[in-house]
């Protein structure tokens, strides 16, 4: 088959499918081999490139979709629609940024990580579609595997996970001190009242024996916003 044609046939399917499609099932449809199809892919992405045109070709894990030039997005919105457009707070992004470096990883490993509940940035995620449920863990209470979507990747502008951006030693010890630094910041202010924080803040009240709890939630009002596309 000559290569104008394979390119022709394979830029019709991904056009049809309007999702990422797997190369080997390219190679089944094109009755072709992963490395005459994957050369043509590559040619069809550096033909996207150069012209001065409304769509890309990208890959995702070994998958491949045709998607729109981030440019024209203003000019789509004028014609149908507005998408939701999902923004990030810092504690989201925190909790993101935790699962796609530690992934598969449960939601009880994440709060770990974090010191505070986390259900509210997770079911958030989850709804982003930047998150997902992986598959449960085979223990006790059968607890939620999470890892980062395909979506994730596409809004970051990644391949495979394998290319989130390595964080060094140095950075990762930079990080540490500033973490172990709040930490000691509002336990010293936490001790200075008086207040028991081991998983909840107990408050006494005059005249009673009784007492009121609080729970930490990650409660994010106020913090910076992140949009994270349309």
């Amino acid at each position: 088959m000559e290569q104008s044609k394979m390119k022709a046939i394979i830029e019709a399917i991904l056009f049809s499918m309007g999702e990422a499609v797997e190369i080997e099932k390219l190679c089944s449809a094109l009755d072709a081999d992963k490395k005459t199809v994957k050369a043509a892919l590559a040619e069809m992405q550096q033909d996207y490139e150069a012209d001065e045109r409304g769509l890309k070709l990208i890959e995702i894990d070994g998958t491949y979709q045709l998607c729109t030039k981030e440019f024209a997005y203003e000019y789509l919105i004028k014609i149908v629609s507005i998408p939701k457009s999902y923004r990030l707070t810092d504690i989201q992004l925190e909790t993101l940024s935790i699962i796609a470096y530690k992934q598969p990883i449960t939601k009880i490993e994440i709060e770990k990580i974090r010191g505070v509940q986390s259900d509210h940035a997770i079911n958030r995620l989850i709804e982003a579609g930047l998150v997902e449920e992986k598959g449960r863990l085979a223990t006790p209470g059968r607890p939620i595997i999470l890892g980062t979507t395909d979506e994730f990747l596409r809004r970051f502008g990644l391949s495979k996970k394998d290319d989130l951006p390595h964080i060094d030693a140095e950075q990762l010890e930079s990080f540490k001190l500033e973490a172990e630094q709040e930490i000691g910041y509002f336990g010293e202010q936490i001790h200075d009242e008086n207040e028991d924080v081991e998983g909840q803040i107990k408050l006494d009240l005059p005249g009673t024996e009784e007492e009121q709890t609080e729970s930490f939630e990650d409660i994010d009002d106020g913090d910076e916003m992140i949009d994270v596309g349309v």
